[in-house]
């Protein structure tokens, strides 16, 4: 079976470790499979879901926030600023951080707070997606 090693680390803790299949990353523009023996290279991550498929075909689902992932010799790391698994989203705390994300963009801000409410708008609604699968 072709398999490689994945660590997956937010700012707080291991997320997820072991052998895996396959990941799939959220990027800027779409998404990335990732499997074993794939080419070597570092890629920036963006808000979004992760699907993992475990060595032993498990699923294992998560909403990260930015960050960027190292592909070297069979063994993958990422590493992002949050990782969540949906059972532990709140979706009445996302729910309440879209409205206020939305009522932010459309006040009148800085470039920065406007990318800032980009942002909060993104992982509310990743976090509202994924929540609604289970």
């Amino acid at each position: 079976m072709n398999t490689f090693y994945l660590r997956v680390i937010s700012s707080n803790k291991i997320f997820f470790e072991g052998r895996v299949e396959k990941i799939i990353l959220p990027l800027e523009d779409g998404e990335k499979a990732v499997l074993a023996h794939h080419e070597n290279m570092v890629i920036a991550t963006s808000i979004g879901e992760i699907r993992i498929t475990t060595s032993k075909g498990e699923q294992v689902v998560g909403v990260v926030g930015e960050g960027f992932v190292q592909i070297v010799n069979n063994r993958v790391v990422l590493i992002v600023d949050s990782a969540e698994k949906p059972e532990d989203i709140d979706r009445v705390r996302a729910k309440e951080a879209k409205i206020r994300a939305e009522e932010r963009l459309r006040q009148k801000e800085s470039l920065k707070e406007y990318k800032q409410s980009e942002a909060s708008l993104a992982r509310a609604l990743t976090r509202l997606k994924v929540t609604e699968k289970i």
